[in-house]
C-alpha cells in the first residue's frame, strides 16, 4: 500500500514538473515573439525580403525561414506574396526540412497554377527528393549512392518526369534531364547490388528476376553489362547452359572489353569498406 501511494506521490509531481515547464516555455515564446514582434514593427515588405535574402546568402536558414514566416504573416496579399511561398519552400530545403519544403511547393503550386514560376515549384520537389537521404559524411567521401535507399529516388523522377512533361520548355528541362539520368543510373545499379546478393545466398531464380528488371526498365544505363554477368552467372548455377549462352552472346557483342566502368565501380571507396566489413558473406 505504501509502495502504491509512493507511486502515486511520484507520478502528481512529475506531471506539475512537466506542466511547470510547459508554462515555462510558453512564457519564454511569448516573450520571443512579442521581442519580434517589436523588431519588425516597422519593416516593409521589401525589408523583409532584402534581409532574409541576405540570411540565405549566410546559409542562416532557420533565421530567414523565420523572417519569411513573418513576412507572410504581416503582408498576406502583398504583390510578392507567391514568391514568398517559393522562397520560403527554397530555405526550407536548404535547412534540410524536405516535407516542409515540399509542402510549400505544393501549397505554391496549388494556389498559383498560372504563375511565370509554377515550373521552378516542380523542379524544387525534385531536388529536396534527389538530395534527400545525402548525409553530411555522402559529401565528403566517395560512397556508392547506388545502395542508399531507392524510395526517394523513384519520388525524384516523378518529380523531374512530371516537370518535363508539363513544361516542355522549362529553364530547368536540361538540369533536370541529367538528373534522370543520374537516378536511374543509380536505381539500375540498386537491383544488380540486391542481385548480386541474391547470387551469393544462392537464391538465383531471385537473382534473375532484378537482374531482368535492369533489362526491362534500366535498359540504357550503365547497369545494364553488370546486369548481363549476373544473369549468366545465375542461369549457369541453375544449368541452364542455352539461356546462360545467350546471355554470354550478347554480352560479349556489345562489351567485348568488358564493362565500360566496371574498374572503377568496383574500386570506389564505399565497396572496398563494404568487401571488408564483409557484411554480405
Amino acid at each position: 500500500m505504501r509502495l502504491i501511494l509512493i507511486k502515486i506521490l511520484f507520478v502528481c509531481c512529475l506531471s506539475l514538473f512537466l506542466n511547470g515547464c510547459s508554462s515555462f516555455k510558453d512564457i519564454f515564446s511569448s516573450d520571443s515573439k512579442a521581442s519580434d514582434e517589436a523588431e519588425y514593427a516597422d519593416w516593409t515588405a521589401e525589408k523583409f525580403r532584402t534581409e532574409a535574402k541576405k540570411l540565405i546568402d549566410d546559409s542562416s536558414y532557420e533565421k530567414a525561414i523565420k523572417l519569411y514566416q513573418a513576412l507572410e504573416s504581416r503582408y498576406p496579399f502583398g504583390e510578392d506574396s507567391a514568391q514568398t511561398e517559393l522562397d520560403i519552400a527554397y530555405a526550407y530545403f536548404k535547412n534540410n526540412e524536405p516535407e516542409s519544403a515540399i509542402a510549400a511547393a505544393d501549397r505554391f503550386a496549388k494556389i498559383n497554377p498560372r504563375s511565370p514560376a509554377i515550373d521552378y515549384a516542380y523542379y524544387l520537389k525534385g531536388l529536396v527528393n534527389y538530395n534527400r537521404g545525402i548525409s553530411f559524411v555522402d559529401r565528403f567521401l566517395p560512397t556508392d549512392t547506388s545502395q542508399r535507399d531507392t524510395g526517394t529516388a523513384s519520388d525524384a523522377i516523378k518529380n523531374f518526369e512530371e516537370l518535363i512533361q508539363r513544361f516542355p520548355n522549362s529553364k530547368y528541362i536540361a538540369d533536370s534531364r541529367l538528373r534522370l539520368i543520374s537516378l536511374k543510373n543509380n536505381l539500375a545499379m540498386h537491383e544488380v547490388h540486391v542481385a548480386r546478393y541474391y547470387i551469393k545466398r544462392h537464391a538465383y531464380a531471385a537473382a534473375i528476376n532484378r537482374a531482368s528488371t535492369v533489362i526491362d526498365k534500366y535498359p540504357r544505363t550503365t547497369a545494364l553489362p553488370y546486369a548481363l554477368l549476373v544473369l549468366n552467372e545465375a542461369y549457369t548455377n541453375l544449368n541452364q547452359t542455352t539461356l546462360a549462352n545467350d546471355v554470354k552472346r550478347v554480352y560479349e557483342l556489345n562489351y567485348p572489353s568488358g564493362p565500360p566502368v566496371l574498374e572503377q565501380a568496383s574500386s570506389t571507396f564505399s565497396h572496398k569498406v563494404w568487401d571488408f566489413i564483409g557484411l554480405e558473406k
